[in-house]
């Protein structure tokens, strides 16, 4: 029998607001109950004990590939210590981690979701184990880090527009959400489900609070190829298999440009949905010294600059610096997060949006 806690809808507070000059935050305003931990230095003695547990598991949304460098970029600074990555949509992934403690299994070390609003319902619960960086204390606005200790925004990336530049001259590429309703584009676009990918119900709820729901009534009869993963529709726009992005991680389709292939990012006029990606600790970690090294590590300016120089993501690290010959996200017109919003939101987005598009 499923023990009982806390849902999405059981938290009340939280808020996700903007700010600095990415006009980006995490911020989930709730009453502080506690003061975050004394920041935790990487010494030899940390560096040790992870020795010891000789592994760190890791649940991730990130694209494989993606994870995958992150975790031999991790081992090859750490030999000793094996990173097991495992890569699902950040939906399903809050369902893997809720069957799992009903179930008194406590398989993850530590987390990082494409849905930020998992973090309010995972601390709400007290899964999760207060852990700061001394990174993350010096060099992360509190915008960015929870005020408790528990999560910390390791990376921010959008939610864009794409086409083939095979199929599609760029005079007559979409410029906004708007032009994806035109009837030219019925049948030849591509996008994620909310459902299962924590980037595409980020997105759809930013395009719900934006344009309405009317403007996915009328986006549903476009005939558009419905898959599951935000990293899915830059691949299938590569592959040639639709013209069009309705949504999906740019991350995906600027490395794919850099690659060489026939794709090109677009920002809509409306603004382009953002994205965060916190992690965290869980309380009940198999491997806690292998999760804290890994934390503190992942939110090293070295580790933050990886993410942007070859993952195409954003940093929220003060001392990071930008990859030359890309667009600066402080030039792109961005939807604003709202994490709380989302948590509220997001059984009846999963209801209605299948109920448009039927699957």
């Amino acid at each position: 029998m499923k023990k009982p806690g806390l849902s999405r809808r059981d938290i009340l507070q939280g808020s996700l607001k903007g700010s600095t000059a990415l006009a980006l935050g995490t911020v989930f305003a709730a009453p502080l109950k506690a003061a975050a931990p004394e920041p935790v230095a990487i010494t030899p003695a940390l560096i040790e004990a992870a020795n010891k547990e000789a592994k760190v598991i890791l649940y991730s949304s990130m694209d494989l590939p993606v994870g995958e460098k992150l975790g031999k970029a991790f081992e090859a600074k750490y030999p000793g210590i094996a990173v097991q990555i495992e890569r699902s949509g950040s939906e399903r992934l809050f369902q893997r981690v809720d069957q799992e403690f009903a179930s008194s299994i406590r398989a993850v070390d530590v987390i990082n979701s494409s849905d930020a609003s998992h973090f309010i319902t995972w601390k709400k619960n007290g899964w999760l184990a207060p852990f700061v960086s001394e990174d993350i204390a010096q060099h992360f606005l509190p915008e960015y880090r929870d005020p408790e200790g528990m999560f910390a925004t390791t990376r921010i990336w959008l939610s864009s527009i794409a086409y083939n530049t095979n199929l599609v001259k760029p005079a007559d590429a979409p410029k906004s959400f708007a032009d994806l309703l035109d009837p030219k584009w019925a049948g030849k676009m591509v996008k994620g489900h909310p459902a299962y990918s924590g980037t595409i119900m980020t997105a759809t709820f930013q395009l719900v609070r934006e344009l309405g729901w009317e403007y996915f009534e009328k986006l549903s009869k476009q005939r558009v190829m419905q898959v599951q993963s935000s990293t899915d529709p830059p691949k299938k726009l590569a592959l040639g298999e639709r013209a069009v992005m309705a949504d999906g991680n740019e991350y995906g389709i600027v490395l794919l440009k850099e690659a060489g292939q026939p794709v090109e990012p677009v920002y809509p006029t409306e603004g382009t949905p953002t994205i965060s990606g916190p992690t965290g600790i869980f309380a009940t970690a198999p491997h806690p010294n292998a999760a804290r090294l890994f934390q503190a590590w992942l939110h090293t300016r070295e580790t933050q600059q990886f993410f942007i120089d070859f993952t195409a993501q954003y940093s929220v690290h003060a001392q990071v610096q930008s990859k030359a010959g890309r667009r600066k996200i402080s030039d792109i017109k961005l939807m604003k997060e709202d994490a709380a919003g989302v948590e509220r939101m997001a059984e009846e987005i999963k209801t209605r949006y299948a109920r448009l598009f039927r699957v």
